[in-house]
């Protein structure tokens, strides 16, 4: 007997179908991107760097101490660990499904603290980085030239100062890293023979750089306390660190007490290259630079690509003349295809039974009704979802 309360009062109906259409059309916005638990375990990265060491030194002396420390940590499945000719080192943590992502990077952290004191000093002075992440790649976005105006290195130093920080700064992005990388350094090339010829290591132009090329605090002039009558105060600033080829061949190696002096163009050279040469990236033959994408462990891969996307969009504004951004590889496609697919049959359901209803009525007037209570269920289902959602 309640349809026949709402056919004798149809303006009331009509009040309750449009609140219902409102109600339906705000739940849309908030209707869930996944309802199935993650199956994909969490998984953190321990990554650093022994420049100028082989794969097997990498092994030895900076992944098995880190290893030793980490096997066993709480919750963890297994790792898998991976040292590179060019002295790069990373080990990767997998945890069991459902685990706290943060918690994880926290206990790995602690784990990674306890073995860094057994690292190598160049290790420690490059750091060791522990991140978590998931262990699908995003996307791929190529930054490129398309008149070979810049080279290789230019276009991974740029990239490096101006997208991967904005790139890491989006919801959901876990880690932004170029492949490849090569970034702006100052390369010695030591010729042995003069080397020999003037008594002089390899360790001797290395301690040289080292203490020539820092940035030191001076202090200042007048601090107080001071004597009665002192009124200036001054900062003493000094050259800091070298910025040029020419400041780095004039580094003194060696000083005798005659004034004579050893530099470092005077047993080798001085160039302005990349950090590494170890790997290349190029898109249609062209000198590029990719900048990988890795998002969150239960990150909406759609927003975060979206974001991704809206930052490189916001930064071609200010590219260098020549420079162009691209997506090279982007795993959301599929999904953005999937829910266009979704809405086109939804459509198309709707549509069919539109005419079905026609076709058993012989009549528009007729069908007119339960054409209009279509979109009502609708929105009602959706209501019902997101309301199932809040209170369970």
């Amino acid at each position: 007997m309640i349809s026949k309360f709402f056919i004798y009062r149809p303006k009331f109906a009509f009040v309750i179908s449009i609140i219902i259409v409102i109600a339906g059309l705000i739940a849309i916005e908030n209707l869930p991107v996944a309802q199935y638990p993650e199956i994909t375990p969490p998984e953190v990265s321990v990554t650093t760097n022994y420049p100028g060491a082989s794969a097997k030194t990498v092994e030895e002396t900076v992944i098995d101490p880190i290893e030793q420390q980490i096997n066993g940590v709480e919750d963890m499945i297994y790792f898998t660990s991976e040292s590179a000719s060019d002295g790069s080192a990373k080990i990767t943590v997998s945890f069991e499904v459902g685990s706290d992502p943060d918690m994880n990077t926290v206990n790995t952290q602690n784990r990674v603290a306890i073995a860094t004191p057994q690292l190598p000093e160049e290790v420690m002075k490059e750091g060791v980085t522990v991140k978590q992440q998931s262990s699908d790649l995003l996307l791929v976005v190529a930054l490129f030239s398309d008149e070979n105006i810049y080279d290789e290195i230019y276009l991974n130093n740029y990239a490096y100062i101006n997208l991967i920080d904005p790139i890491a700064r989006v919801p959901g992005v876990g880690q932004a890293q170029l492949f490849g990388e090569e970034q702006y350094a100052m390369r010695v090339w030591l010729n042995p023979n003069k080397l020999t010829s003037l008594g002089i290591s390899t360790d001797e132009v290395v301690d040289a750089v080292m203490q020539q090329n820092t940035q030191v605090a001076a202090g200042q002039i007048g601090q107080a306390p001071t004597p009665q009558g002192q009124q200036y105060q001054f900062t003493i600033q000094t050259q800091g660190r070298l910025a040029n080829v020419e400041e780095f061949e004039n580094i003194i190696i060696r000083e005798d007490p005659s004034g004579a002096m050893v530099k470092i163009k005077d047993v080798g050279s001085v160039e302005l290259g990349a950090q590494s040469y170890s790997a290349f990236s190029l898109v249609n033959n062209r000198p590029a630079a990719l900048i990988g994408v890795y998002q969150l462990p239960g990150a909406n891969a759609l927003q975060v690509a979206n974001g991704v996307n809206k930052v490189i969009e916001e930064y071609k504004q200010s590219f260098p003349k020549g420079i162009k951004a691209a997506s090279l590889y982007d795993t959301t496609l599929f999904v953005k295809a999937s829910v266009q697919e979704v809405v086109s049959t939804l459509f198309i359901a709707v549509i069919l039974v539109i005419v079905v209803t026609f076709i058993f009525l012989q009549n528009w007037r007729s069908a007119l009704i339960p054409t209009i209570a279509i979109p009502v269920f609708f929105d009602w289902y959706f209501c019902r979802v997101i309301g199932f959602r809040l209170f369970h």
